[in-house]
């Protein structure tokens, strides 16, 4: 029996166990959309825009563990997904991306919404094809879903011409396949290994230092066994928030570009460090020929194509980071007599936090502090954070406290604003009981504010906490310390008709538009604004309370609250600006 494109497409969803698909019209796909609409029951999610369409398959994805599912036209709804895809590629989130193409007799003709699409995406996926005989199209989809969900997750783009949508061709969708050239590390090196835990055995100032790897995998517990075994101290880097619990007594805190002072120093000192799931990104190494000079180095990845890249190591491992840390703890309960004498180095690292602690002031007015503390205060059990990007996800990464029942989704690698609305949508759709907070800024939030309109009709309550300093504060923030106060194009209330030269706001400042309030109301979410510190608490119990719809709350900050920490660009990470007053 023959079938379709568009009916073995549908086959093919249903049997990878496809329950939601994000999904923007236009011609190239309508049978596509078609057959869903006459014979599914997976539940379609039509938002604004294609960006955000394919930032809710990746929250969705990060949220549930499971393959998020993209489709959109071609021409411009292809484009408008590249942005997205990147960043799904630079944080391992797997998603499949289908996107419509004219047919094949017009590829190359410069045909009306025509783009080569996989050229464009083929250095930001896992796999980016075009599907050009109806027959292969089964194998392929098959190849699709296989890829993104396996070894090091990632995006993958198939191109769908609209003929092959239409030709018959066999039924058959394939339970398995075998890709030539496509190996899953599935084992350990286990001489690596013993190296690995030998050299940590014999440390006298050893350093874990946890990526997002570590949350990838789900191998949380097994780093928790492998530090309370050994005693050695845990720092992560921003991905890998949340890998060990806050409260853990190995626990140090975050290191990097905006990390707390005692992390950075204590990989500046140690004598070993073991990496477990990091790319080591100028982010969080600064002066390569200054990151850890003192240390032994250790990199576990399941990609080998990351380890040596950015720093040389000392020893290897590929592999599946669960996998090789219950392998270690093992070892380590079975063979060495009891943890490691870690106390005069864990002495020193509280020493340096003692002497620079995470801290902002609390003498006048509400700061982000206060604001992450009232989430803490506010959220004791199971709750998902997605942030934007810019100052308060570094602040959220400062200042919120994880434990396993919490999950923390950021966009590290791209860096991508407008990432955190439409990302926490996706999200609460993959978990509508678990509460989910959004934390972002005034920029960020106005990339894909438009997913408000998502948020109602897909009734999604989550709650925005969107932190108003009425600048683009991360920009702002390197103009303030190292560019003299020179705010160019990051004031988003000036107008034609202020200053060419403006130091900062002053009396005569226009107002801020939009008003998030009206904004939020006119779509139907709840819109709260806070402006002291004694209403934190009351309006974020407020929006937790409100189970028929968002609910925006703008806080009020300061312009001048800067991220400290902070390393100067291209600068040892022992090189911290710790105060305003630094240049």
């Amino acid at each position: 029996m023959e079938i379709s494109g568009a009916k073995l497409f549908l086959r093919a969803l249903e049997a990878e166990g496809v329950e939601k698909i994000f999904a923007y019209p236009g011609g190239t796909v309508t049978d596509l959309f078609d057959e869903l609409y006459r014979n599914s029951d997976i539940d379609m999610v039509l938002p604004r825009h294609e960006q955000a369409l394919v930032h809710e398959a990746e929250g969705y994805a990060r949220e549930t563990g499971k393959t998020g599912v993209c489709l959109v036209t071609s021409g411009p709804g292809a484009t408008n997904t590249v942005t997205a895809i990147a960043d799904a590629f630079y944080d391992s989130i797997p998603i499949v991306v289908f996107t419509g193409q004219v047919a094949l007799g017009l590829i190359g003709n410069e045909a009306f919404q025509e783009v080569d699409i996989v050229g464009i995406t083929r250095h930001i996926t896992k796999y980016s094809v075009t599907v050009r005989d109806r027959k292969d199209l089964g194998r392929i989809l098959k190849m699709a879903f296989h890829i993104a969900s396996t070894g090091k997750p990632g995006p993958v783009l198939i191109d769908l011409p609209k003929d092959i949508q239409t030709a018959n061709g066999p039924a058959e969708y394939p339970d398995h396949v075998e890709i030539r050239g496509y190996k899953i590390n599935e084992g350990v090196h286990i001489g690596q290994l013993r190296k690995a835990t030998k050299l940590l055995k014999s440390a006298g100032r050893p350093i874990i230092l946890a990526g997002g790897g570590v949350n990838i995998a789900g191998a949380n517990e097994e780093l928790a066994r492998l530090a309370e075994l050994t005693h050695i101290p845990v720092i992560t880097t921003v991905m890998g928030k949340g890998a060990l619990p806050s409260d853990h007594p190995w626990y140090i805190g975050c290191s990097g570009l905006h990390g707390k002072y005692a992390a950075n120093i204590a990989i500046s000192q140690c004598n070993l460090l073991f990496s477990i799931g990091t790319r080591f990104n100028d982010r969080v190494t600064g002066d390569l020929t200054e990151f850890a000079p003192k240390a032994k180095i250790i990199h576990l990845d399941i990609d080998a194509a990351a380890i040596s890249r950015n720093v040389v190591v000392d020893v290897p491992i590929v592999a599946d980071a669960k996998v090789a840390l219950a392998q270690m703890a093992d070892w380590v309960e079975s063979e060495w007599k009891g943890p490691k004498d870690t106390s005069d180095w864990m002495k020193q690292i509280k020493k340096w936090d003692q002497e620079n602690p995470l801290e902002m002031r609390r003498n006048k007015g509400m700061t982000p502090q206060m604001i992450m503390e009232g989430l803490n205060e506010v959220y004791p059990d199971e709750v998902t954070y997605v942030t934007d990007v810019g100052q308060h996800q570094m602040w959220a990464t400062q200042f919120l406290k994880m434990d396993p029942k919490k999950k923390m989704i950021i966009s590290g690698g791209l860096g991508t604003m407008g990432f955190g609305f439409p990302a926490a949508l996706g999200a609460k759709m993959g978990h509508p009981d678990r509460p989910v907070v959004c934390i972002t800024g005034d920029g960020g939030f106005q990339m894909n504010m438009q997913e408000m309109a998502t948020a109602i009709i897909q009734g999604t309550p989550v709650t925005i906490c969107l932190l108003n300093n009425y600048y683009l504060g991360m920009v702002r923030q390197m103009q303030q310390l190292f560019y003299g106060k020179r705010y160019s194009a990051t004031c988003l209330r000036r107008r034609k008709d202020c200053p060419a030269h403006c130091k900062g706001p002053n009396e005569n400042c226009p107002p801020y538009v939009p008003d998030f309030i009206k904004w939020a109301e006119s779509y139907g979410a709840h819109g709260i604004r806070v402006e002291k510190e004694e209403d934190i608490i009351p309006a974020l119990l407020a929006a937790k309370e409100h189970t028929d719809a968002p609910t925006l709350i703008e806080f009020m900050i300061a312009t001048e609250e800067l991220v400290l920490p902070m390393v100067p660009g291209g600068k040892p990470m022992s090189t911290m600006i710790l105060n305003s007053s630094v240049r």
